[in-house]
């Protein structure tokens, strides 16, 4: 694990606390939530913590740092099954993640639960 992943991991655990706090957690969760995925080679559950943009049933996650991160490539190109939080309730969704230079986006479209 680099120095990177390391404080990554840091902060995550953080943060994670802070969501679910009674005060601070609903002033933070419109713009950080919790996603949960599985690794696409590994077939582990994972949930991490990002920041997002939502419009209707679309959430966009602009992911910093995309070379030292993993996460987002289950997602590229194809995309695949999601699980964010959202107003406390857990939706699905299918994220797909798109590249264009060092910038990645990883759209994604709510799905009736």
């Amino acid at each position: 694990m680099n120095t990177f992943q390391r404080a990554a991991v840091g902060f995550n655990a953080l943060v994670r606390p802070l969501l679910k706090a009674p005060i601070i957690g609903k002033y933070i969760s419109g713009a950080i939530t919790e996603i949960t995925y599985t690794g696409r080679k590994s077939g582990r559950t994972f949930s991490i913590p990002i920041s997002y943009k939502r419009r209707g049933d679309e959430v966009s996650v602009a992911v910093a740092f995309p070379d030292k991160k993993a996460w987002w490539r289950n997602f590229y190109p194809e995309g695949g099954p999601i699980s964010i939080e959202l107003d406390g309730v857990q939706r699905s969704g299918h994220a797909v993640a798109t590249r264009n230079g060092n910038q990645v986006l990883v759209k994604i479209r709510l799905t009736e639960n």
